[in-house]
Order: structure tokens, then sequence, then C-alpha cells
């Protein structure tokens, strides 16, 4: 007995148990307190904070103006830095620049983690992909503590349908986790088959051994950028959008820079601006400046274009993305819940060669059909993807640095590296090109550093870079929470409220205090702008006060995201939107009809289809008396101007409604008579006296492609495989009438286009490929 007891309680076992005791108690409190801690607000009040307005456009401008005056000394107006470029990485070196400072200017025309990178780094050896990773994980965290309202984590998940898969995504996500380390958001972990399903219960099952999922972050671009933009100028920064360098101006003696000549492109006006050095920060168009510095420069970026397409939010969950990292082709494809919908869509679409960068890129027909196939393979079976359930598709370019090395010139843009390169000219011009959202901030630190060492600026600066710890305007004040607070104080919706406090932060506040009164119970205040998203009037108002917003286009699409998240709510909302702007800006008719054609130009660039131009909103007595004479109240009823034919303009009417027979498809007359004729004309006796006619699979094709007119051609063996395999036909040996019809009404749902227009007169049914509220 004590011999056993002397084995129980040695010094041995002592050790083990303490020291595994040890682990576990430390193990413990680290996963108790591992993922992002989110930052506690640094008021100590619930109250809304000090309101904020910053300075106008027109006193930017002037700022701008003022640098030419030729002083010198420390009363000289000479700006320390000139910015070109409002994007991520220009706006981020404002930031810098200002906190460091330094006198900034920045003009511009607009202003607008990697699983895969990891592999590529890992598998090819790869030491650029490698820090790229290392450098994007940091930035990550760093995005949760600087701008908390617009990040957010996600988890990721990587559906596995191969044994094989499993320990292969799992060492890659676990060395994810690894690179991450302290930073690191929440821990990868496996899922099984049924947890998958419940979690993402539009998956395919069929085959699924289980997934893998992972934590990444999410943020608003538009917000983001703004946000970057108005801590700058917060910060002392002088700031204007709408203005263009137009030229370069060098000293004689020495061919440095010392400025060049703004044009704004609402006047027309132009006028010189100084200063100690110049940074271009342009993005994918980083060539355009560099030519105009040196004519013989060669180009050093290569554009990568990405598609992507809006989806209805029941595509996806609400809290859960999914990643394919081997589609058809080698892409990887990502399926993201984004802003209330779902966001589908992939990168490395290389830009065709001399075609160069170009401001609204258009998604190809092709590229949108190539994502909704990728999206079939991995949905379930009974959900059925359709082309007209696209509410919006747009295409963006990212800046690559162009690979010096020929040899690897066929690799399209996936050998690129994203990280970045800072370039520095003979006259002085630096340039930063490449890199991507996730690193704008430790760019712009590089390149701050670099100009600061290139224009002799040491002395100017009152630190080094600070930005890791600077909060964004927006974030001093804001919690969680808060929008509990919006909704008590101004009677909001709680979506409205959330939305509101998720995309302002603090500046909530004051965008609720622009609201109208609803005269309603319940919401107090708040106007939609559209019924099915939770952007307001107040947020116009804003964009306009606040943010420098001069167009529609602004507002709806680089302010509040609507084009992107749905083209036709846009064009819903659109003259409301003008309506609004106009009582802020004082626009005319014609301006305000001039701002709605722009803006319906840009949304064909967001996957609209070719629409009538809506009028404005009647404002003045003359308008609302001739717009009252047009709804019919006047003697217009009697010039065929009546009430019913002002609402034929701006609604749409059902006309013919194919028999149940037919499946939910509706048809035009003429549609379903040459569809009938297509039949007739190939379809063959199946046998024996009375037999129906059927149409052999083989000609299938080849019957519905010749009834011409009805968007019947832009269809793909794809998707013919696709209904056919849906309806369960796809091993018949030929189809009947009925069948005929409704594979066809099938395919128009799947994969036609649809051509709505709301405002044209002559379209009179409601298609059911555009059922699903897709353009």
């Amino acid at each position: 007995m004590s011999s056993i007891l002397s084995r129980v309680f040695s010094r041995r076992t002592l050790f083990f148990v303490t020291g595994g005791t040890a682990v576990a108690v430390g193990g413990g409190y680290w996963y108790l307190n591992s993922g992002p801690a989110y930052p506690q607000s640094t008021r100590e009040t619930r109250r809304a904070p000090p309101p904020w307005t910053p300075p106008s456009r027109a006193e930017m401008l002037a700022s701008l103006k003022a640098s030419a005056k030729p002083h010198t000394g420390p009363d000289s107006e000479e700006f320390d830095l000139l910015i070109v470029g409002g994007g991520a990485t220009g706006a981020g070196v404002a930031v810098d620049a200002a906190s460091r400072g330094l006198k900034v200017a920045l003009s511009t025309k607009l202003v607008h983690g990697g699983v895969r990178y990891l592999q590529k780094a890992v598998f090819e050896l790869d030491y650029d992909q490698y820090k790229l990773v290392k450098e994007a994980l940091h930035e990550r965290k760093i995005f949760l503590q600087t701008a908390p309202y617009l990040s957010d984590m996600l988890p990721i998940m990587l559906p596995i349908y191969k044994y094989w898969q499993v320990p292969y995504y799992w060492v890659g996500c676990k060395l994810y986790d690894l690179l991450a380390g302290k930073e690191n958001m929440e821990t990868s972990y496996l899922m099984s088959k049924g947890k998958a399903l419940e979690t993402f219960p539009m998956l395919k099952q069929d085959g699924l051994v289980g997934a893998l999922v992972y934590y990444d972050g999410q943020h608003n671009d538009s917000r983001m950028n703004i946000a970057l933009i108005l801590t700058a100028i917060k910060l002392g920064a002088t700031i204007t959008n709408y203005t263009a360098l137009t030229s370069l101006t060098k000293d004689p003696l020495t061919g440095r820079l010392t400025g060049g000549h703004i044009t704004d492109t609402l006047t027309g006006s132009s006028f010189p601006v100084r200063a100690k050095g110049i940074i271009n920060a342009t993005g994918p168009f980083a060539d355009t400046l560099l030519t105009m510095d040196n004519p013989s420069h060669k180009p050093i970026v290569q554009p990568s274009s990405g598609i992507h397409i809006t989806l209805p939010n029941y595509y996806s969950p609400r809290t859960m993305g999914l990643l394919d990292p081997a589609t058809s082709d080698g892409r990887v494809i990502f399926f993201l819940p984004w802003q209330g919908n779902t966001i589908a869509g992939t990168t490395d679409t290389p830009v065709a060669p001399g075609v160069g960068a170009v401001r609204d890129p258009v998604a190809p027909e092709e590229e949108i059909r190539w994502v909704l196939e990728e999206v079939r393979r991995y949905l379930a079976p009974d959900i059925k993807v359709r082309r007209g359930d696209v509410l919006s598709a747009w295409s963006g370019l990212r800046p690559l640095v162009r690979n010096p090395s020929p040899g690897e010139a066929g690799e399209g843009t996936q050998g690129l590296v994203r990280s970045h390169v800072v370039h520095v000219g003979k006259s002085g011009l630096v340039t930063i090109a490449g890199g991507k959202w996730t690193t704008y901030r430790e760019m712009a630190r590089e390149t701050v550093d670099v100009a600061v060492g290139v224009f002799g600026l040491e002395h100017r600066v009152k630190s080094g870079c600070v930005t890791e710890n600077l909060r964004l305007v927006g974030s001093d004040a804001w919690t969680r929470n808060m929008f509990i607070g919006l909704i008590q104080r101004y009677g909001l919706e709680t979506d409205v409220a959330k939305h509101l406090s998720d995309n302002y932060g603090d500046r909530a506040w004051t965008v609720c205090s622009l609201a109208e009164p609803t005269g309603k119970t319940w919401p107090l205040h708040g106007t939609r702008l559209s019924p099915q998203y939770p952007f307001i009037d107040a947020e116009v108002r804003y964009a306009i006060t606040h943010e420098y917003a001069q167009t529609a286009i602004d507002v709806l699409a680089r302010r509040t995201r609507l084009p992107f998240l749905n083209a036709q709510a846009a064009l819903d909302a659109l003259p409301h939107v003008v309506d609004i702007m106009a009582a802020e800006l004082n626009w005319s008719r014609a301006q305000r009809k001039k701002q709605i054609r722009d803006a319906v130009e840009f949304f064909k660039s967001m996957g609209l289809p070719s629409a009538v131009v809506p009028e404005p909103v009647p404002r003045g007595i003359v308008e609302r008396a001739w717009a009252w004479v047009r709804t019919g109240c006047g003697f217009g009823c009697g010039l065929g101007w009546g009430r019913g034919e002002t609402r034929a303009r701006v609604r749409v009417r059902v006309r013919v409604r194919a028999p149940d027979s037919h499946g939910r498809a509706r048809f035009e007359p003429a549609e379903l008579a040459a569809l009938t004729a297509a039949f007739e004309r190939h379809a063959k006796s199946a046998g024996g006296v009375g037999s129906e006619a059927v149409i052999e699979l083989a000609k299938l094709g080849e019957a519905v492609l010749e009834v011409q007119g009805y968007g019947y051609e832009g269809a793909t063996g794809k998707d013919f495989a696709y209904v056919l395999e849906e309806a369960g036909l796809a091993r018949s040996e030929g189809l009947d009438f009925d069948e005929f019809i409704e594979v066809c009404g099938n395919l128009k749902e799947v994969a036609v286009a649809p051509a709505l227009n709301m405002y044209k007169r002559e379209r009179g049914r409601i298609p059911v490929e555009k059922s699903g509220g897709g353009v």
C-alpha cells in the first residue's frame, strides 16, 4: 500500500499534475480572452458628441488657390505635400501626413486577409506572398481598433467534398491562425456535415464531408473611404473632390516638381497650386500621372478586373460567408452576406492589353453567367439560381504591380503580388502603386516616410507615424449599443438605427438631426429612400453638408452604395434623392434632369438595362401645375394625357398569363406562337397511332434559339443542362409540347437577363425572370 501511495504522490507525478493543471488554466484563460476585444468608447457620457461640420468645398478651393502666392518662410501657404488620388491609398496618405503635422492638400476627381495568397506563399515558396499575408493580418486587427463601427468579423466557410481535403484545409487555416498570432480574430475550426448544413442550409448536401470555418474582416469600403477623408480634414488637410491635376510645374534649373495646375471640373476654372512634393496615389490610373511627368515612362501597373454580383438575401445566411478556392477555372469565388443582401464574385481577370483602366467598367455578361454557374455548383438543387435574381452587377479594378519577369507573363494576374511599390521619379514624383484595402495604412506609412526624406521635410514633421492608434472620425463615442439611443431619441425603426450606427459611428447623431418627421405614429423620423433598404432622407442632406456630395451619383453610389445593392431600387429612389438635393443646392429643373440622366447612365454600369429617364419631382407652382394637368386632374384628360395614360408610364401591367400547364412562365402571345411553331418544325411522332409529338433533346437548343427577340439567344449549353436536370428531364428521350414550354419558361427564369423598363410605356407585362427583383 505504501509503495502505491509513494508512486501516486511521487515527485514525477506531482510534476506532471502541476504542469498539466498550469497548461489547462493557461489555455482556458487564453481561450476566454481570445478574439478581438471591441474598443471602449473614449467618452464617459451617453450624451451625443458635439457636432462637427468640416470646411466647405469653397473654403477648400480657396486654400488651394492661396498656395500659389509667392510667400516664403513660416507664413507661406505652400503645401508640404500635394496628394493626387482620393481612394483608399490617397486618403490614407493624407491621414498619415496630416497626423504628423505636415501641410497637406489632396486633389481627386472622385471620393470613392488572403487565404489564397497564403497557399501560394507556402506551396510556391513565395516570400513576397508570405509578407503580404503577414502584413494583411496585422492591418486587419488595426481596422477593428481604428474604425470599429465600420469593421466586423465574418466567419467564412470552406465546404469540403473530399476526405483528403480535410487535413489540407485544416493545416492551411491553422497556419493562418498561427501567422496572425495574438492578432487573430477567432480560431478556425472544423465543422461536421450536419452542423455545416444547419449553419448554411442552402449548401449542396450530396457528397458533403464537412466544412472548415475561419474568420476574416469585412468593412464598408465607401464609408471607410469617407471616414479617412474626414479624419484627414479634421487633422488640417485641404481636400477637394471634382478637381483634376491637369499639368505639372517644374523648376527649370533642376527639373524638380514644384506643383501643378488644378482644374475644378464642376466650373471649368483652373489655377496653380504650389507644393514641396507631389504623391501619385491614383491606383489603377497611376501610369497616367507617371506619363505626364515623363512621356517615355513604361507602365508599371497591370489592372486586374473583379466581377461582383448582388443577389437577394435568401441566397446565404446572415452570419456566414462561403469561399470556393478551387473553381472550374482556378479562380477564387466568394459568396458573402453584405449590407442585407448576398454578394458573389471573384477577382483576377486581367484587363485586356491596350485597353487600360476605365472609370466605370461594366461587368461582362459572360462573367456574370460564370459566377452564377459556380454558385449553382455549391447550392442545394432545390434552389433555382436565376439570372433574374441578379440585383446588380459591376466590375472593379485592382492595381497590381506588373511582374518584371518576362517568364511570368502567361500567368495572367494571379502571379502578380498585391504588395505595394513606392517609386521615386527623377523629378521627385513619389508614386505608390499596388497593394489592397487591407494594407492601405502600411502603404501610407511607407509612402510618407519616403516623401519626408525625398522632399526634405524632416524639420516639418512633429512625430513619426501614429495611425496605428489613431481612431477615425465617428469612432470616439461609438458603442455597439449606440443604435438603441438613436431609437429612443429619434423614434427610428430598428434596422434604420442599426444601419446609421454601423455606417456613421457617433456621427449618426448628426445625421438623425437632419431627418424630417414622417408624420406617422411610428417611425417618427427617417423616411426611407427605398422601402427595401434602411437608407433615409437625412443621409442625403448629411452627404451634402458634411461629406462634399455634389451629384446624385455621389449620394447613391459613393455614400450609400444603393446601386451596388440593387440597381432598380436606386433608379426608383433617384427622383426623390434629386429632389432633396435640389432643395439644398438650389438646382434648376434643367440641372435636376441632367443629374437624373447622368445617374441612369451610371446605373447601366451596375447592370441596369436601358431605361427611359424618369422625370424629376415637380418643384414650384408652375411645375406642380403642369404635373397636375398631366395626371389628368385638369383639361388634359380630354387630350389623352389622363390619369390612366400617366400611370401607364410608371407602372407595368400584366397582359397575358400563360396556362398553368405551362408552369410559372408568362409569355407574350407572339412569343408563345413562335415557340409553338418552333416545336412543330422540330418535333416528330413518338410512334404509334395517335401518339403525341415530341422533340429530341439533341434538337432542343436549335428549336429554342430559332425564337428571336425574346432573350433566348443568350442561353448556353450549361443553362439548358441546368433546367433539364432541375425539371427531371435530363434523361428523357424527348419532350412533349407541355414539357417543351416548361423548359422554355424555366430557361427564361434562369438564363434570360430581364429588359424591364418600368418607365417605358410599351412594356406591358411583368416577366417572370424579373419576379425576384433583379436586373
